[in-house]
């Protein structure tokens, strides 16, 4: 069984996709962007847009009763890896202790033309 997992704190999905989803204990998490859920505004710097994109990937779960400390593994999507130690100064604050594991990869492009994306798996 699968369960669907939405919350208002976070950004809407934009497509025929679901915010979260749990399976037999496992919350995957799907590409987060860096807007804001109040107003759908972008921040513009690299850092400012990773700490939004950690705040929403918080918000969904929390939604849940979990913390970003239930991260187990993340996928960071950037379109300059440039600017790699400039989001990683922001990801390690939230990540400071246990890290999850993770995959940084430069693409080409991003939905609404921004900087990162964020998806990640959590577990219960």
């Amino acid at each position: 069984m699968k369960k669907i997992i939405s919350t208002d704190k976070a950004p809407k999905a934009i497509g025929p996709y679901s915010q979260a989803v749990e399976a037999n204990g496992f919350i995957f998490i799907s590409g987060q962007l860096p807007v804001n859920p109040l107003d759908g505004s972008i921040p513009q710097t690299i850092k400012e847009q990773t700490e939004m994109v950690i705040k929403n990937i918080e918000a969904i779960l929390l939604s849940e009763g979990l913390t970003l400390k239930n991260v187990v593994k993340t996928t960071v999507f950037m379109t300059d890896l440039a600017k790699f130690s400039e989001m990683n100064e922001v990801y390690s604050k939230f990540f400071s202790s246990e890290p999850p594991a993770r995959a940084t990869v430069e693409v080409r492009n991003l939905p609404k033309g921004v900087m990162i994306e964020i998806e990640c798996i959590a577990v219960r």
